[in-house]
């Protein structure tokens, strides 16, 4: 009788080629599957966001709103100030802030109209003086073709343009429904925001609405430092910018301070349109030595801001590369125009906090520890109530299930 533990232990038979390349490839159909899926899920949900368009835009623009005036409602309501009066009364002082800005530089415009007009007629001569001389040396007829060719061209046109001032007319119909939304909405906000994510959580009950309210909460501040931060900054350009323009004694100054103000929330784009209109405005006001200390001028407050004031100020409120930044306002510009490129980066924002939650669940249920969180510090907004929801996000944080 043979011993079994002298017997050869079972040999174990190894894949054939065949058997791997078949796993191999049924594993990369089951990620492609689930890929496609991804893709057309989100596509869903782009074409949604497309069809209801002019309702959600007036909700994103009042989020933005509040989270500009939400520390002074709370401020106001934490002095035992009705919420519905202190809500009314900081939309009254933001209202009246951007009247005051309007009525500063519109009269500013009437006024140095002519006078621009003239001078720009004045460099397009020096233009067609410059154009004749070497190395183009373009002669009297050649120019006088383009011309007719041009105005040609806008003739044909006729039919186009006229169907633009009407159409023109209606965007401006709804953009005055949508400003007016948008204020009912600001004032709803601010007014009983602060109740939504506590009756979100009990709506959605245990345990999916502690991350639900945490994500709302980290989506919150990350807006609201997002939008407080490029204000501070706006500012800081606008300010500097112009006490060179008011130096320089360049037209429409007040009007470039305005567009330069507004321009620093479209980063990247917004900042190089209005360096261009203001160095523009000054070449054809005051010469090229104007326009030259206006470029240099810019470009010193742009790298003054870029490297220093930006970095410092969004260390705690956005975590994002200037890349992501670039395609987020690229893209966003492209399919919604101006308002794309404007809310194109806190789109980015928020869509980072979620995914960063989502790597922090995955991290505690994978027995890792969790990455630090890079949100701003709580500020109570409307759209979180702090105060309303002891304990809420707790849960989340510890990874429940």
């Amino acid at each position: 009788m043979t011993d079994s533990a002298d017997s050869p232990p079972p040999s174990v038979s190894a894949p054939t080629r065949t058997q791997v390349f078949l796993r191999g490839l049924r594993s990369t159909s089951i990620v492609g599957l689930q890929f496609v899926l991804v893709v057309a899920a989100l596509w869903v949900v782009m074409w949604v966001v497309g069809r209801f368009w002019v309702a959600l835009l007036p909700v994103l623009l009042a989020i933005i709103v509040c989270t500009l005036l939400w520390p002074s409602v709370r401020w106001l309501r934490s002095h035992r100030v009705p919420p519905a009066g202190a809500s009314l009364l900081m939309m009254l002082i933001a209202v009246g802030l951007l009247a005051g800005v309007i009525g500063l530089i519109v009269p500013s415009i009437v006024d140095q109209s002519p006078e621009l007009a003239d001078r720009t007629v004045r460099g397009v001569h020096k233009l067609q003086e410059w154009v004749q001389g070497p190395p183009l040396n373009l002669g009297d007829e050649q120019i006088d073709g383009l011309v007719s060719a041009i105005t040609n061209k806008v003739q044909s046109s006729a039919s186009t343009i006229a169907a633009g001032v009407f159409s023109g007319i209606g965007a401006a119909t709804s953009v005055l429904i949508t400003l007016f939304t948008t204020l009912i909405l600001v004032f709803f906000f601010l007014k009983d925001g602060p109740r939504f994510v506590p009756w979100l959580q009990r709506t959605v009950g245990h345990p999916a609405g502690g991350h639900v309210a945490e994500v709302l909460q980290r989506m919150w501040n990350s807006l609201g430092g997002f939008i407080r931060t490029q204000a501070i900054v706006s500012f800081v350009d606008a300010s500097l910018i112009g006490a060179g323009l008011f130096i320089l004694q360049v037209p429409l100054v007040w009007v470039l301070i305005v567009i330069t103000f507004l321009g620093g929330f479209i980063p990247i784009v917004g900042a190089f349109v209005a360096g261009a209109l203001a160095v523009l405005i000054a070449l054809v006001s005051n010469g090229l030595t104007s326009a030259l200390i206006v470029l240099a001028i810019i470009i010193a407050v742009q790298q003054l801001e870029g490297n220093v004031l930006q970095p410092w100020l969004q260390s705690k409120s956005m975590d994002l590369h200037a890349t992501i930044v670039l395609l987020a306002v690229t893209v966003g510009g492209s399919l919604f125009g101006i308002i794309g490129a404007f809310l194109a980066v806190p789109a980015a924002a928020t869509i980072a906090v979620v995914l960063r939650y989502i790597n922090e669940q995955i991290a505690i249920r994978a027995g890792e520890k969790p990455p630090p969180k890079d949100e701003a510090t709580d500020d109570g907004g409307p759209g979180v109530g702090a105060a309303d929801d002891p304990g809420g996000t707790g849960e989340a944080a510890t990874g429940t299930a």
